[in-house]
């Protein structure tokens, strides 16, 4: 998807002719300039979408039995935004070769007023729960902000910069979570309502799209690549890579739109009470998100994701103990331990899947330039593959929770299946990218009827 390509010079907007990253020349000279004004301001778009992408989280909090709205209900609603943001991943991951990374960047931006603008028309008692629904599902646009903005980065950042540049702009993006609660707790705080949270983000998203169109940058040599695609979904990695950042990614959306509800309907919190512990755990999931990343290019994304996934299943043992127990603090504690290690564990993951491309591409005897545009290539065209079905993994969290509390009354049958899936996880991390741990050989030691041995552990 990002391979180098000659092209016609590109009229209507800042196009980039000429990109070469791993050139450490050009990259001094000027590329890193360029890639971190870029990064600057693709963070900014991606974090208001996320704002709107998580808007029904907050929604949900003003919405009080006057509504008539019971939490099954609020639990579906939520759900249903990550669904939408979770499927359209896949073609704005396809947009920014089509349209250039800064054209489509201000599109997108623009396409949060859709969503936001409806809320605050219909946010009152006696709106039907079908156009709460609509409402919800148009915030899924901001979830696709996510796809368009690290494909777009990706291709900005030499393979050794990957790591830091895509953990800081996911984190940047996911940041957008916390921020959000934040604001709807100093409207709750100040006894505003729902328009008032809507009004301050409206002016937002169109300085966003306003900035995207006078300092971001197209990448003309950055294209779609057909074969790159379905070489991609071919690959066992791009599935293996999907089902890990289900337990990563995945559980930091879902989590995310389902801890404020669920401190409500399982502990009868206010939402005031609510609102003041829901941010914390997402914003400190979203400020060590580019500490995974930074991490998993010291250490390795496997080995740091391996036992990142420990981690989990033992933060979420732990809310089991405090659910059962009905202790709030614990349990509060616990789930913010979670938060933390989910996002750490989203930067490892997103940084291993350039990199097990790139470890196919030397066992496949390529070096060098060839080694580093085989492995754009397919890292590209699978991110966007991977960011959605992570993100369903959100879906699926939420909708646990609405059949835990429909059966039982409480999360707690949720969490039992969440820690089951985090084992799942360490063993298919352990299995494909850790069991084996002998260096490949360099293609010249390589007989040639030898098949080289693959090593992941690195990436």
């Amino acid at each position: 998807m990002t391979a180098p390509t000659t092209t016609a010079p590109r009229k209507g907007g800042r196009w980039i002719e000429q990109w070469d990253p791993e050139d450490e020349g050009f990259w001094k000279e000027t590329g890193e300039r360029t890639a971190r004004r870029n990064l600057v301001f693709s963070v900014l778009s991606e974090h208001i979408g996320f704002s709107i992408w998580t808007l029904w989280s907050v929604m949900v909090l003003f919405m009080g039995p006057e509504y008539g709205i019971d939490p099954a209900g609020k639990f579906f609603l939520v759900a249903m935004a990550t669904l939408v943001g979770a499927v359209i991943r896949v073609p704005y991951t396809f947009a920014v070769a089509r349209f250039g990374g800064r054209n489509w960047t201000i599109f997108a931006a623009s396409m949060l007023l859709l969503p936001t603008i409806a809320a605050f028309a219909v946010m009152e008692p006696g709106t039907s729960y079908t156009t709460f629904m609509l409402c919800a599902l148009l915030t899924g646009v901001g979830g696709g902000n996510f796809a368009s903005s690290m494909t777009n980065i990706n291709s900005f950042f030499p393979l050794r910069k990957k790591g830091w540049a895509l953990g800081l702009n996911a984190g940047g993006g996911n940041i957008g979570v916390p921020v959000v609660q934040l604001v709807a707790l100093g409207v709750i705080g100040a006894s505003g309502g729902p328009r008032v949270l809507l009004g301050i983000y409206i002016p937002l998203i169109a300085a966003s799209a306003v900035c995207a169109a006078l300092f971001m940058d197209n990448l003309a040599p950055v294209k779609n690549d057909t074969g790159a695609a379905k070489e991609a979904v071919r690959d066992p990695h791009t599935w293996i890579m999907a089902f890990l950042y289900i337990g990563t990614f995945g559980s930091f959306i879902g989590y995310s739109f389902a801890f404020g509800l669920v401190l409500q309907t399982q502990f009868g919190r206010t939402p005031l009470q609510a609102a003041s512990i829901t941010f914390i755990g997402p914003l400190l999931g979203s400020l060590i998100r580019p500490v995974g990343g930074w991490l998993a290019d010291r250490y390795g994304g496997a080995r740091i994701t391996l036992w990142n996934f420990v981690g989990m299943a033992l933060a979420t043992a732990v809310v089991v103990l405090a659910s059962t127990q009905k202790s709030l603090p614990l349990f509060t504690a616990a789930f913010i331990v979670l938060f933390v290690l989910s996002g750490l564990g989203n930067g490892s993951t997103y940084k291993m899947i350039p990199g097990i491309f790139q470890a196919k591409a030397v066992a496949k005897g390529l070096t060098g330039e060839a080694a580093a545009a085989y492995g754009r290539r397919l890292s590209g065209a699978s991110m966007g593959l991977i960011g959605a079905v992570g993100a369903l993994g959100g879906l699926g969290i939420n909708l646990a929770f609405r059949q835990s509390f429909q059966t039982v009354g409480s999360g707690t049958g949720a969490f039992v299946g969440f820690l089951a899936f985090y084992a799942a996880c360490f063993v298919m991390t352990w299995a494909v990218y850790l069991r084996r741990t002998a260096p490949a050989p360099t293609p010249s030691a390589v007989a040639p009827e030898a098949k080289p041995q693959l090593s992941y552990a690195e990436v």
